[in-house]
């Protein structure tokens, strides 16, 4: 039986999710795929309406071969008839790496990118976003920070970094120099993120920057 039609039928069956060996890369099970079309689809539903712009750019971040596009629209349109089930979807990818693994945060960098993909931030959207972040284990500090970066009302540039007002130039820049570090997408690159991602890594590092020179100053506040 092939990769999809365990997919399929898995989905067709309601059965449980099978998880991957010791020796497999989870982003290549059942599993994971089930689990990221799920949420991606079902982020789409959220606001009621599934819109063009929200499917293309689902098809930009968790991107397939041109041979399996079929099934992957079969099984997005399957998950995507109503929001229920997000929740177990979101276990399922904790589960697969375990809590504080840096692609939680990838993941939400996604969904965000799906979810104003047409233009709109909507309350359910919000919702559906923070529960699953919840379920990732990830703070409110760290889901204000990618608010700030993907919703224009929201922009806070000091929510980008993860600073405060209090803290002093030196210590900003620290922290600047550091994120810098972390997300360079050559490094992010190393450790394994896919291609299709690096668009995100490289939007993540220009907000990062942002924001740096918004607080000291280089640039005015918007």
């Amino acid at each position: 039986m092939s990769f999809w039609s365990d997919v399929l039928d898995t989905l067709r069956q309601s059965a449980p999710l099978t998880f991957f060996s010791e020796t497999r890369d989870p982003r290549n099970t059942v599993t994971f795929t089930i689990a990221m079309i799920g949420l991606g689809a079902k982020l789409a539903k959220a606001d009621g309406r599934v819109t063009v712009d929200e499917v293309t750019a689902f098809r930009q971040i968790f991107h397939f071969e041109a041979d399996q596009e079929r099934n992957v629209a079969r099984v997005f349109n399957m998950l995507r008839r109503d929001v229920a089930g997000y929740r177990e979807y979101a276990h399922q990818i904790v589960r697969l790496f375990g809590e504080r693994d840096p692609i939680l945060e990838d993941i939400i960098d996604a969904l965000f990118h799906i979810s104003m993909a047409d233009g709109i931030y909507h309350p359910d959207e919000d919702t559906y976003l923070w529960e699953v972040a919840q379920v990732f284990g990830l703070t409110p500090a760290c889901f204000r920070k990618f608010k700030a970066r993907y919703v224009p009302d929201f922009w806070d540039a000091h929510a980008v970094l993860g600073v405060d007002e209090t803290m002093s130039p030196a210590e900003i820049r620290h922290v600047w120099r550091d994120l810098v570090r972390q997300n360079h997408p050559d490094r992010l690159r190393a450790n394994g993120l896919p291609d299709e991602m690096m668009e995100l890594a490289n939007r993540r590092i220009a907000d990062i920057n942002r924001a740096y020179d918004e607080i000291s100053g280089k640039v005015p506040v918007a």
